[in-house]
């Protein structure tokens, strides 16, 4: 297929752009860099079939390329990013999806709407199946991310159901690996980078909250199964197995052998405190369940993040040695 990538160069987009690929599909990604890294996509830019085009999706834009599927990951998703970015988060949400559903409606093509296990807040039903209608604050300081994502729920199913348009929804949980930004504010990347540093990793509350952590690998292969589908969704894409946030410290200090020990700091206001996907429709609809044990999953993302610290240690080294340019 030919495919649209928004916010392709993202943690998330980065990896599914590269499947797609490996898989010969044509891809183009766009993006603006306000939350992703140029580097998460160096690697693509000489291969056969990849396009990068600098776009931002909030803009009205003209896309002269026949394609047949839009996958839209464009959004910050990171509580860094979006608490930092409150405005650009609705907007992305709002006006992004829209031209992005204007875009797949224009070329009669696959559209899939990336969104996220937020749109449950704070659950009350736990687990959460898609049926759930959500317990979120819509003016709580996570709310401009929680309602972007539902507005875009919305809007994709208004298209859906108004014009026509094939569109698709996956609601994601929290995933975690390789890319992943180590000050993104995300609880394994946060872990990691405290842990390699010999620091107390910070656990907010008492640790007793509850998360489900898929491996990306795995959470990708879903987005790809969505979109050679042509159901709706809304799909819950995570992994069901559930740890605390304290289990989840203890594990990543003796993956790296930290003993910096734990700090506590007082629990975010609106943080979820029980989080774990149903995924029966994923099962029956689309045939995708994650594979990859947390364990086997932290082990291959802190090998990825010692790499990426020694990268960047002899990344002066070589430009001493170079010499002025």
């Amino acid at each position: 297929m030919r495919v649209v990538v928004s916010g392709g160069s993202g943690f998330l987009g980065s990896h599914l752009c590269e499947e797609l690929l490996r898989r010969g599909d044509t891809v183009y990604c766009l993006d603006n860099f306000s939350s992703g890294r140029k580097a998460n996509i160096a690697p693509l830019l000489k291969r056969p079939g990849f396009h990068f085009v600098p776009c931002d999706v909030t803009e009205r834009f003209r896309f002269p390329r026949t394609v047949d599927a839009v996958a839209h990951l464009a959004s910050p998703a990171s509580p860094s990013d979006y608490h930092r970015h409150p405005l650009e988060t609705l907007a992305v949400g709002s006006r992004g999806t829209e031209n992005m559903l204007r875009l797949a409606e224009s070329q009669k093509a696959r559209f899939v709407l990336a969104s996220t296990s937020e749109v449950y807040g704070d659950p009350a039903v736990h687990p959460q199946e898609e049926g759930y209608w959500g317990n979120v604050n819509p003016i709580g300081p996570r709310s401009v991310y929680d309602e972007a994502k539902r507005f875009a729920e919305a809007l994709s199913m208004a298209y859906r159901r108004s014009r026509g348009v094939g569109t698709g929804i996956v609601r994601i949980f929290n995933t975690y690996g390789p890319r992943m930004r180590p000050y993104d504010g995300r609880v394994i990347s946060s872990f990691i980078r405290q842990a390699l540093r010999e620091e107390p990793l910070t656990i907010f509350g008492d640790g007793s909250q509850t998360r489900s952590f898929c491996y990306v690998d795995d959470l990708v292969q879903g987005l790809v199964a969505m979109l050679d589908s042509d159901d709706p969704g809304p799909i819950n894409l995570g992994n069901p197995e559930e740890h605390t946030v304290r289990e989840l410290a203890e594990l990543v200090a003796g993956i790296t052998g930290s003993g910096g020990g734990l700090r506590r700091l007082p629990l975010p206001v609106d943080d979820p405190l029980r989080r774990r996907p149903v995924i029966t429709r994923a099962r029956e609809t689309l045939g995708w369940e994650p594979r990859v044990p947390l364990e086997q999953g932290l082990r291959r993302t802190v090998d990825w993040f010692v790499a990426e610290a020694r990268e960047s240690a002899r990344a002066p080294e070589r430009a001493v040695a170079a010499g002025p340019s």
